[in-house]
């Protein structure tokens, strides 16, 4: 018991799967308490009458104002005139509201009304699709770009440091010269979402270049290997085999791009739903919008995971031989 519990605190010690999953379990079961107790903390009582604001019959010191695209909220704590009987004669209740944070449970509810009036479902699809091809895009342009730059000193030296400079570029701030090229459809958005990419993937493809070890660029020039079996052999072997966990971590950054660009239009996605719930203080959709994106990102992972074992299996040997 006390050797187990000692080595959950051990430096760069290392977890089995059981205990992976029963603390992933726990630490999700914690964050949630947490999040409920916290939405708690920071809701409010409010007076409400057929389902919307009362407030005519509060004195004009007892009334908390909320912007929330128009609507009047009367804090209930803020009361000093109206008892529960007098709510009652009024038809007035009590109603809890979460202006800051929604409450888990607020949150599992809005998934069912998402589903039913935003069409929830096609809209991630349509978010994905967008996703895949700005990816395919981009890697499509960076691959090659970057091994002109790591391989030809010429290409380097006249382009590299203008292309590492473009990662400074805010990319909110070219959202319209975007919009003025291509307008706003789907090929606006896809190539926004390549080029976001393309600036952080040009870099890492030089550096993974600069990275491939001596040791096998000596063994294959002894072995009187050509300019091109060297590039075939060796670094592009090496530089994908690294490069995917790259791309895989980029994802995480796609999708920032991915809602800048479809808040810009009612062209349908992640986006737009979100917009959507901030004009109508459904502060509740939101965040159930942003767990499907979570969702999502987490299974882009497993597959980018099963795509590297699949494609590169001698990254995963020792891994497996270790457990």
């Amino acid at each position: 018991m006390s050797t187990d519990f000692k080595k959950l605190f051990e430096l760069r010690g290392e977890l089995d799967s059981k205990q992976k999953i029963t603390l992933t379990i726990l630490g999700s079961v914690i964050l949630v308490l947490i999040w409920f107790l916290m939405a708690e903390v920071l809701s409010n009582s409010v007076i409400t009458q057929n389902g919307s604001i009362n407030v005519s019959t509060l004195k004009q010191e007892n009334k908390l104002y909320y912007e929330n695209d128009s609507i009047l909220v009367a804090s209930y704590d803020k009361l000093e005139l109206l008892n529960k009987e007098e709510l009652e004669q009024y038809g007035l209740i009590k109603n809890k509201v979460y202006p800051l944070l929604p409450s888990p449970i607020k949150v599992i509810k809005a998934f069912p009304e998402l589903n039913r009036d935003d069409d929830v479902i096609g809209n991630t699809f349509f978010s994905i699709k967008l996703n895949i091809f700005g990816y395919l895009l981009a890697i499509v342009v960076a691959i090659p770009i970057g091994f002109l730059l790591g391989l030809v000193p010429l290409f380097r030296g006249l382009f590299s440091k203008i292309i590492d400079s473009y990662r400074f570029i805010p990319l909110t701030a070219v959202t319209g010269i975007f919009i003025m090229w291509l307008g706003l459809g789907s090929q606006m958005k896809v190539s926004f979402l390549a080029f976001g990419i393309v600036v952080y993937l040009i870099p890492v493809v030089v550096q993974r270049i600069d990275e491939v070890q001596k040791v096998y660029l000596n063994t294959v020039f002894t072995l009187g290997a050509s300019p091109w079996q060297t590039i075939k052999t060796v670094y592009i072997p090496y530089v994908l085999s690294k490069l995917i966990d790259d791309i895989r971590v980029l994802t995480a950054i796609s999708w920032t791009y991915i809602t800048i660009v479809e808040m810009l239009n009612k062209g349908g996605g992640i986006g737009e739903l979100i917009w959507t719930a901030k004009r109508q203080s459904r502060i509740d959709k939101a965040f159930a919008i942003l767990i499907i994106i979570v969702v999502i990102g987490v299974l882009q992972d497993k597959i980018f995971v099963m795509i590297d074992k699949v494609l590169f299996p001698f990254k995963h040997v020792n891994k497996g031989n270790k457990h």
